[in-house]
């Protein structure tokens, strides 16, 4: 009983930080896409900040779940990707290296929310050990965490969007053709080597936190 209360209280603090997460790292996809001259995000209603045009039953739903309810190293899920059509763009390397990147600064975006929203009940004197604390504090770090996943060079996280784009186009397809594998190497780094997007998110956490003055 005490093992299903946590995992409730745990899923009722990360909810909030989560849906943002991934509503302003596709969003921030989606919005680098359209000022790049793609309109096909904003054609299929993606360019928003409603969560519920990007929930992913798998990824949004399921996947958070069960990293909750089997006690991961930390909160992993997806919302659904945004498409994105090259052709649109006038420097496709350039382009797509800045729309990859936009994911992952949706997420910085988000981290800093959270610190200034900390910062705020602080002010007001809200208990350390309350919902709103709480939630702010993970609100940090889930966002730095999911900056720093998405970063990773592995296909088809958005690090590797960057990498491929830096690549003679042979040894970039070479280099896409391992993303059905992709999710079995995070797995393994997320089991043997979770120090690899630990330790940056800690420090990242901290900058952000130190910058606005709050605890983290």
């Amino acid at each position: 009983m005490d093992f299903l209360a946590q995992s409730i209280q745990m899923i009722t603090l990360m909810a909030l930080p989560f849906l943002l997460a991934v509503t302003l790292h596709e969003a921030g996809h989606a919005l680098a896409a359209y000022k790049l001259g793609d309109p096909t995000a904003k054609l299929e209603g993606r360019l928003s900040l409603n969560p519920a045009v990007h929930i992913d039953p798998i990824g949004t739903i399921a996947i958070p779940l069960v990293a909750v309810l089997f006690q991961f190293p930390f909160l992993i899920g997806y919302a659904k990707p945004v498409m994105i059509q090259p052709r649109y763009f006038k420097n496709m390397r350039r382009d797509m290296v800045i729309v990859a990147l936009a994911g992952p600064m949706g997420n910085l975006i988000v981290a800093i929310f959270f610190a200034l929203v900390l910062k705020a009940a602080m002010a007001f004197g809200v208990a350390g050990d309350g919902w709103l604390f709480r939630t702010a504090q993970i609100g940090i770090f889930l966002n730095c965490l999911f900056m720093v996943f998405n970063l990773l060079p592995i296909p088809p996280l958005d690090g590797a969007g960057v990498v491929e784009q830096f690549l003679p186009h042979d040894m970039a397809q070479s280099y896409r053709s391992i993303a059905p594998f992709g999710f079995f190497i995070l797995m393994g780094i997320i089991v043997v080597a979770k120090e690899i997007i630990l330790v940056p998110t800690l420090v990242i956490g901290s900058v952000i936190a130190t910058i606005v003055g709050v605890p983290f």
